[in-house]
Formats: C-alpha cells, sequence, structure tokens
C-alpha cells in the first residue's frame, strides 16, 4: 500500500490559510471566518475573534518589603462593576484593550488611572497568557504596580466602577470560594499569592 504524502501544513508544522473572510467587524473586536489545514493534516474552519490585546494592573499597596520584614499584608486594588455577559457584578483588577499605537505599558498606565485614578511609580510586567485560544486572539499582559498614588478616576461614560484596597489573604480566598470569578483577576491574585508565599 502507498501512503499518502505529508500535506504542505503537516511537513511545516505550520497552519496554512486557505481561505479567510471578515465576517464581522465592530468597534472592540472583529471575527474572521477562515478555512485551514492545520498541522495534524485536518482542514477545517475557524471563526476567530480578532482583539487587539489587553492590559490587566495588578495595583499593589505595600506597607513594608514584604513577610520576611513582618509587615502588614499587601492590598491589592480591586474593582466592583457590572458586566452584562455574566449578567452580575464582578470583582476585577483594572484592565483595558490597547488602543492602536499605544505601548502596552502606557495602556496600562492609562487604564489604571481612568478606572481608579491611581498611578504608580513602579511598574513590571510578570505575565502574559491567551485568554481562551479556541476560538479568540486576545492575549492578556499582566503589569505589576507599586508605589501607587490616589487620584480622581477618569471613567468612560458607560463605566460605573467602584474601587476597594482589599488584603492579600482576602483576595485570595474571594478567588478560591467563588466571589471573584474573573479569569484574569484569579491569574494576577494567584501570582502575588505565591510570590509572597515565597518570599
Amino acid at each position: 500500500m502507498v501512503k499518502s504524502a505529508k500535506s504542505a501544513a503537516a511537513k511545516s508544522g505550520k497552519a496554512r490559510v486557505i481561505s479567510s473572510r471578515l465576517a464581522f467587524k465592530g468597534p472592540v473586536f472583529q471575527v474572521t471566518t477562515d478555512m485551514v489545514e492545520e498541522p495534524g493534516g485536518i482542514r477545517a474552519r475557524r471563526d476567530v475573534v480578532r482583539h487587539s490585546g489587553s492590559i490587566v494592573v495588578l495595583a499593589v499597596e505595600e506597607s513594608g518589603s514584604g513577610k520576611s520584614s513582618g509587615s502588614a499584608e499587601p492590598r491589592i486594588l480591586l474593582e466592583r462593576q457590572y458586566r452584562h455577559a455574566a449578567q452580575s457584578m464582578m470583582w476585577e483588577l483594572p484592565a483595558g484593550r490597547i488602543d492602536e499605537g499605544e505601548s502596552e505599558l502606557a495602556a496600562a498606565r492609562r487604564e489604571l488611572l481612568e478606572e481608579t485614578g491611581y498611578t504608580a511609580r513602579k511598574w513590571k510586567k510578570v505575565l502574559r497568557f491567551y485568554v481562551s485560544p479556541g476560538f479568540l486572539d486576545e492575549t492578556m499582559t499582566i503589569y505589576l504596580a507599586r508605589d501607587l498614588r490616589a487620584g480622581e478616576a477618569q471613567p468612560e461614560a458607560d463605566e460605573k466602577i467602584a474601587i476597594h484596597l482589599v488584603p492579600l489573604s482576602e483576595a485570595r480566598e474571594m478567588a478560591r470560594d467563588g466571589r471573584i470569578r474573573d479569569a484574569k483577576t484569579i491569574t494576577g491574585v494567584l501570582w502575588l499569592s505565591e510570590t509572597y508565599s515565597d518570599a
């Protein structure tokens, strides 16, 4: 029996887009319908939500240098707002979309100020991940923001956001018991909790 030749996609280890069309375009994202030959040789239709990417701000108020110094535990800046897709009020870290031509760090600084009024003197990129890679190309980048300064929020017209500084131990319990149900926030809270437990 003669074996069939491998497809170009299977040989290269990369997907080959056979065709692509714009199915929807909105102000925040667009959707493409792609016919793809994937590395395993499978040909399939893939509807993909295209998004410019988002940043998340893990803003932390510290009273000292951490557990090792015996100082009080850090507090995390959380937001509480209504999310229509989830049809409920949600606890979240400040976050937002990266505007065209904007750097990730600039977007993080802007979103923190707009949504909470806070600014931060120290910034560090700590995590980057895909939100839901089965159908969405959006990435989220979490920035740790420290040395906070309070100010006046500048929310969008359709945003009504309450802000709270929550002790890390309480935020961790909120993530564990289901009071925090937002994936980016759970990720950030557990990352910070692990970081401080190693200190």
